[in-house]
């Protein structure tokens, strides 16, 4: 495992551990991050602590064709209850993201910094947010990077009403051109929505 300095560099794949830990240090500039991503990495650390680069395998993803929508979300959906846009609050989100309070978790890894490096690059046109709205109040959605590829790296959602991330995530993947949604990590909640685990050498190659 490689302990970063301010040279933007990463070590090969095959470093990682069996965790998927591949370096650790660093800084959030822009310019690492774009390269990590491109290279399969993402950092996922906790508040005040040493920046941990990831790269997992397996890796957890979503192939558009194989989202699943269960009757119920299928009717919340028809209902038109809430109103759903595309990068028009990405600072909203990703606070919302950082500040919702979540099962099993004290704080939260999207620390200060995480958060201006991600509007920088929101900024630059790297980064998109998806929003839910509700009679005019943001009530869910979420975040992620678009590497002009074909892979979406989503990063983090977030839900004040119920399915309001569900409805989100569902009506963005029905309505993309990318070929594979990058899930990082398993979670139940978007493995019953048909995401599934890929190699990770599979998931590099789409990169």
């Amino acid at each position: 495992m490689k302990f970063l300095t301010h040279k933007i560099e990463f070590p090969s794949i095959d470093e990682a551990t069996s965790e998927g830990l591949i370096a650790v240090g660093g800084d959030l500039s822009t310019d690492r991050l774009l390269l990590a991503y491109k290279r399969g990495i993402f950092p996922w650390f906790e508040d005040d602590k040493a920046i941990l680069w990831w790269s997992p395998d397996p890796r957890f993803v979503l192939y558009p064709e194989e989202l699943r929508v269960s009757k119920s979300m299928r009717q919340v959906l028809r209902n038109c209850k809430f109103t759903v846009t595309v990068n028009q609050a990405f600072s909203q989100v990703i606070e919302a993201c950082a500040s919702i309070k979540r099962n099993g978790q004290e704080g939260t890894w999207i620390t200060e910094n995480m958060t201006k490096a991600y509007i920088d690059l929101y900024e630059m046109g790297f980064a998109k947010s998806v929003e839910v709205w509700e009679d005019g109040a943001l009530v869910g959605g979420f975040y992620g990077l678009d590497l002009g590829n074909d892979v979406f790296c989503g990063e983090s959602m977030f839900s004040k009403v119920s399915n309001a991330s569900k409805a989100a995530f569902i009506t963005f993947v029905q309505n993309t051109n990318y070929k594979v949604i990058d899930c990082q990590i398993y979670t139940y909640h978007l493995e019953s929505l048909g995401a599934r685990s890929i190699s990770r050498d599979t998931y590099l190659s789409y990169l």
